[in-house]
């Protein structure tokens, strides 16, 4: 197999690399990495020494490609496939990253940010911290409700590599602020995400690994994880 992408099925930044490849057909490869596992970590800091994932691997190319902004474009590039995640005409593509960088950085960080509070024994938590993620996620909403004014997509018609960044980050952000009365355009595009069968392939391939999420008492129904018997 040519393309070998590194990853693991819990990660909301793995989600938006999946959610390209399916959306594309694209043959590749998974490799779970368990960051626990001494062999597993060795296996994905030789080929990137940060050690975060996703990591794709193209071995026809003799290419290694970390970041999700960056593997989504290298795929839409060497591998395309019947939807351009990014758009040809320069000023639409700039919307397009535009829009993906606003989900990586203004709804998956205070949601990771929100999640890694919930993981910290009491004396280590910050209150502050979480409600200047919260506050930040409710702007990051209001301004996603005007946006999606008028369109099916982030940016329009078309699904593109932002709405990739989308999905995951919203799975996730709603389980700790949830989308309030005012955001319905929102809570329809949200919708519109799950139902996506890219996406939908992708939140069912981590079915298995929700139990470990620190919030799973707060994903929507069909995903929560069932109670061990008593």
């Amino acid at each position: 197999m040519a393309l070998i992408l590194y990853q693991h099925p819990l990660a909301s930044f793995c989600h938006k690399v999946l959610m390209a490849l399916y959306e594309n057909g694209t043959p590749f490869e998974s490799r779970i990495i368990d960051l626990g596992n001494e062999e597993s970590r060795a296996s994905l800091v030789r080929l990137w020494p940060l050690a975060k994932f996703p990591v794709l691997r193209d071995e026809m190319l003799d290419s290694t490609v970390p970041e999700t902004s960056i593997i989504i474009e290298y795929l839409d590039r060497h591998y395309p496939g019947p939807t351009p995640l990014l758009p040809a005409d320069p000023s639409d593509a700039l919307c397009v990253r535009l829009w993906d960088r606003f989900f990586d950085l203004y709804v998956q960080d205070p949601m990771q940010k929100i999640v890694a509070d919930v993981r910290w024994t009491e004396k280590d938590q910050s209150p502050q911290t979480v409600a200047e993620a919260q506050a930040l996620l409710r702007t990051a909403y209001g301004m996603i409700e005007k946006q999606l004014d008028g369109k099916i997509w982030i940016t329009g018609d078309s699904l593109t590599m932002a709405d990739c960044a989308a999905a995951p980050a919203l799975f996730y952000a709603e389980t700790v602020v949830p989308f309030a009365e005012e955001h319905s355009r929102l809570k329809a595009y949200y919708r519109r995400l799950l139902e996506r069968p890219s996406f939908a392939r992708v939140l069912q391939e981590a079915m298995p690994y929700f139990h470990m999420y620190p919030c799973r008492e707060k994903l929507p129904a069909q995903f929560r994880p069932e109670k061990p018997d008593a």
